[in-house]
């Protein structure tokens, strides 16, 4: 089939497929709807503000910035969010007798439909308007927005072709989950980013913009610019290198079209490889203690590191733990008892055991017939996180006395870092026993639908009531902070703080343990929902 032919039949089923989908249930439809709308309006409003930069010494700055964001945002789209479009994955037309290039030429077409073509429009038509000067910028701003616009759709789909044996894989799926983690280290990265510039202005901006005026698609943007101040050639070579990069992704993708269309899936082998000789391993168990604490604590390890929700969570958790005391101490208005964040984060962890199991917790059900047979599940759960918790909340809080230069206050937030995660520890053991909740395998959501109050209960009270139980300590460090000789002793919070820990959640485990066996047939029903 020619190019011209099958163009309109694959844009008819792009517009197929997303009216197909919106058609399963209304809370889809609804939060496409609303998704669509709140993308639409901040297009609008970034837009207005693009704008408002005319004439700004440094918009050329802001705008080449942008479309680099832009171009890195479409280049990790189909890696973080797989599922989001259909057609990215190319494998599904294969018994079709379709040749490479109108494929190429059809799919491209196909993928200018949608909210992210049109979001990425909006922000390109306003960075040209705020930058063009003259006629002639503004004739060279059409050319260089349908190019800036095609390098970023070309681009998200030649790493969709060069990653769709991935993407469609388990190992696909666990990076999809940790979308999260990227979009929440880039929220630091923005805010930090933002209040430096509001600190220094824009400005700071310039030496980055040299450089990526020549990285399409925002060379695409400064040409504009270029042509605006007169420099035709420097703005015919910007040109030239988004072109050529348009060019360059097309035949790279036409490249992957053709192997995925004529070779066969292997994608399985070496994964299934890789899992037979980690059945044979037995490394991790040596080092754990025997019987059914080193078990439990073996599998709850085990799980951190292949269950894609748990390992999703994990690794949220340590690096906000580590961005939010270490940006603010770079800033220079942080606090050493900032580095209490990554114990708090941590110990998140270790609420909702048993939902974290989902169906598989029958198994557990079944090895529990008694308080004692709880107790050590949980007890070995909690050292389990220990393990993790203990030396990575150690390590941030001496990371972030380092940078700040105090370390007289060093003991002092150890002490608080370490009753704050006993206190989590002993909550989450009640909370997992007394407010389980099932967390879907798959897409996106923590919570089965209809149990999003249980989440609420079980993560906010018990983190309301883990903030209460670190009160003693909280309040012998404000005592010792205020007294007048009290700064010689503020290191006795060290080994308070440790043994007011330990307390704490032997306490919590000896009371969530006969919470657990006798509610089993409950936990066991909750957990299963999803």
């Amino acid at each position: 089939m020619s190019g011209a032919t099958i163009t309109p039949v694959v844009v008819r089923l792009k517009l197929s497929l997303l009216r197909n989908g919106l058609r399963q249930s209304g809370g889809r439809k609804a939060a496409y709807i609303a998704s669509a709308v709140f993308a639409l309006l901040f297009a609008a409003l970034q837009l207005i503000g693009l704008i408002a930069l005319r004439g700004h010494a440094h918009a050329e700055s802001v705008v080449v910035l942008a479309a680099a964001v832009l171009g890195l945002g479409w280049a990790v789209m189909p890696l973080f969010f797989p599922s989001g479009d259909e057609t990215l994955d190319p494998t599904r037309l294969v018994m079709l007798p379709l040749r490479p290039r109108p494929l190429v030429r059809a799919l491209l077409t196909a993928s200018l439909v949608g909210i992210g073509p049109l979001f990425t429009l909006c922000l390109l038509i306003g960075s040209v308007v705020a930058v063009a000067e003259g006629g002639a910028a503004f004739a060279v701003g059409v050319v260089a927005v349908v190019l800036a616009l095609l390098v970023c759709v070309a681009l998200a789909r030649a790493v969709a072709a060069a990653n769709v044996r991935l993407l469609t894989s388990r190992k696909g799926r666990d990076l999809a989950v940790l979308s999260g983690l990227v979009i929440a280290i880039g929220a630091q990265v923005v805010n930090f980013g933002a209040q430096r510039l509001g600190a220094s202005g824009l400005g700071e901006l310039d030496p980055a913009a040299d450089v990526l005026q020549w990285v399409p698609p925002a060379s695409a943007i400064a040409a504009v610019h270029a042509v605006g101040e007169g420099s035709y050639g420097l703005a015919a070579v910007q040109l030239g290198l988004a072109a050529g990069a348009l060019a360059a992704l097309l035949a790279v993708w036409s490249r992957h079209l053709t192997r995925l269309m004529t070779s066969p899936d292997g994608s399985t082998l070496p994964a299934a490889e890789s899992a037979a000789r980690e059945r044979t391993s037995t490394g991790l168990g040596r080092l754990l203690p025997s019987g059914r604490t080193g078990t439990v604590m073996e599998r709850s390890l085990r799980y951190v590191w292949r269950d894609p929700k748990t390992k999703a969570a994990w690794v949220t958790s340590l690096a906000i733990g580590l961005i939010v005391p270490v940006f603010n101490a770079w800033q220079g208005t942080g606090s050493v008892y900032f580095a209490c964040f990554a114990a708090g984060m941590l110990g998140i962890q270790m609420y909702n055991q048993f939902g974290q199991d989902t169906s598989a917790f029958w198994m557990v059900a079944m090895t529990i017939s008694s308080t004692r047979d709880a107790y050590v599940e949980l007890r070995a759960r909690a050292l389990a996180l220990l393990l993790i918790t203990l030396p990575y909340a150690t390590l941030v809080t001496v990371v972030t006395t380092a940078m700040l230069g105090d370390w007289r206050r060093l003991p002092e937030a150890l002490g608080l870092s370490f009753a704050l995660l006993g206190a989590m520890l002993a909550t989450g053991a009640w909370t997992s026993a007394r407010f389980p909740y099932s967390i879907p395998q798959e897409g996106y959501k923590n919570v089965a639908p209809g149990q999003t109050g249980l989440a609420w209960i079980s993560i906010f009270g018990g983190m309301i009531a883990a903030a209460l139980l670190c009160a003693p300590v909280i309040a012998l460090a404000i005592w010792l902070n205020v007294t007048a000789d009290g700064d010689a002793w503020t290191w006795l919070l060290l080994p308070v703080g440790t043994a007011y820990a330990a307390a704490l959640t032997a306490v919590g485990l000896r009371l969530a343990a006969p919470q657990t066996a006798r509610r089993l047939p409950e936990i066991l029903t909750a957990v299963s929902k999803g």
